[in-house]
């Protein structure tokens, strides 16, 4: 029975997923900018509730019609609610779903505040689905242990400072980050040891992401011209977001694809 429903997951996942009906802008640009509206339609908006006021804090990819993905040291004890069909965070453009959050699990190996411990990654279940339509639509996931080829044109997005100690960006931003393979990221001069194989690298330049990015997904295209979450923004470097031979760091999704299913059906 476990298997009949692990399929049919699977298979609900996969119609569909990774597709935007509003093609996003991917020439190669040097740093970040305004991302084309709902160009990433699983990109989702988390918020924590301060006083009366709700306040973006991670971003977080929506993989399933009630199932959200971010980074576990995203999760807090505040209240939080999942915005989804969100761009522009300063306004109310009418297609924005919002949906206040039944459960969220955290992965078990996650250790407090340590991101290069690993296992950076959290699940947060809906109290009810969104609408799939033309500006909220999930992504995919990769296959178990699939490894995005060194120099990948991936993208990260997310509303992040655009400046090391500025504010969060106020319209959805994106930034192409180029994978860096695992043996030169974790190799001396660059991230050493803090960068673990369950781990990704993107840019390493002038390109990164920052604080208000963390949650949030990088896109890679796969060969299907489908859209694959091939990791879960991390950490950057501390005190500079954008320090050379620092790229960002994300859980490499792929080494969490089977955590991944299994709280999906088990909660």
């Amino acid at each position: 029975m476990l298997t009949l429903a692990l399929v049919l997951l699977l298979a609900a996942c996969a119609h569909g997923c990774g597709r935007a009906t509003y093609e996003p802008s991917v020439s190669r640009v040097v740093n970040g900018k305004d991302a084309r509206p709902y160009s990433w339609p699983w990109q989702i908006s988390l918020q924590y509730l301060s006083g009366s006021t709700y306040h973006h804090t991670c971003g977080g990819t929506l993989l399933a019609p009630n199932w959200v993905m971010t980074a576990g040291h995203c999760i807090g004890s505040h209240t939080y609610r999942v915005v989804m069909g969100e761009y522009d965070l300063t306004k109310e453009e009418s297609y924005e779903q919002i949906r206040s959050v039944e459960k969220m699990v955290v992965h078990p190996r996650w250790k407090g505040n340590c991101v290069s411990c690993g296992n950076d990654i959290a699940m947060i279940k809906l109290a009810s689905p969104v609408v799939l339509n033309d500006k909220v639509q999930p992504s995919c996931v990769p296959v178990s242990g699939e490894v995005a080829p060194d120099d990948d044109p991936c993208y990260i997005t997310g509303w992040g400072r655009i400046d090391n100690g500025g504010p969060i960006a106020s319209r959805l931003q994106q930034a192409l980050l180029p994978v860096v393979g695992h043996s030169v990221c974790s190799s001396s001069g660059w991230w050493g040891s803090n960068v673990k194989p369950t781990m990704i690298c993107g840019g390493g330049d002038i390109r990164s992401g920052c604080n208000g990015d963390s949650g949030g997904p990088l896109n890679c295209r796969g060969g299907d011209g489908r859209w694959y979450v091939q990791g879960v923004t991390s950490f950057v470097a501390s005190g500079k977001c954008n320090a050379d031979r620092k790229p960002t760091v994300f859980t490499r999704t792929s080494s969490f694809t089977e955590w991944i299913t299994d709280t999906m059906l088990q909660h």
